[in-house]
């Protein structure tokens, strides 16, 4: 297989089907306005945006649905709660290719992580 992995998001995107790519592309937006300053990279294949040179998130799609990756534990885990009806592991939020998460939701996802971020740059 001569697949070239994607070197930026926006090729990573441009790949996906629908109703997926929209999925993604929302969930783009979403992290992009929670934190403008991220930088957006490729990182073991899945679109990553890293705050402070760290990982930040990641999402990734799959044959039969669309993954959110916040890179702690400790973040599913504290909102376990609201994550009720999703599928959730150590590390991963798994949701339908066509119903994105709830823009607040991630948010407070993405806040969460960058706590534990700066707990880490001050520790």
């Amino acid at each position: 297989m001569d697949k070239k992995p994607a070197a930026t998001i926006d090729e990573y995107l441009s790949v996906v089907p629908e109703p997926a790519r929209t999925t993604l592309e929302k969930m783009r937006a979403t992290i992009r306005a929670a934190v403008p300053e991220a930088a957006e990279a490729i990182t073991y294949g899945m679109p990553t945006f890293k705050y402070r040179g760290r990982g930040l998130v990641a999402f990734a799609v799959f044959k039969k649905h669309c993954s959110l990756f916040p890179m702690s534990g400790a973040v599913i885990e504290k909102f376990k709660g609201e994550l009720e009806g999703l599928h959730t592991s150590k590390g991963t939020l798994q949701f339908p290719q066509d119903k994105p998460l709830p823009a607040a939701l991630v948010k407070k996802i993405i806040k969460a992580r960058m706590a534990e971020i700066e707990a880490k740059y001050k520790g």
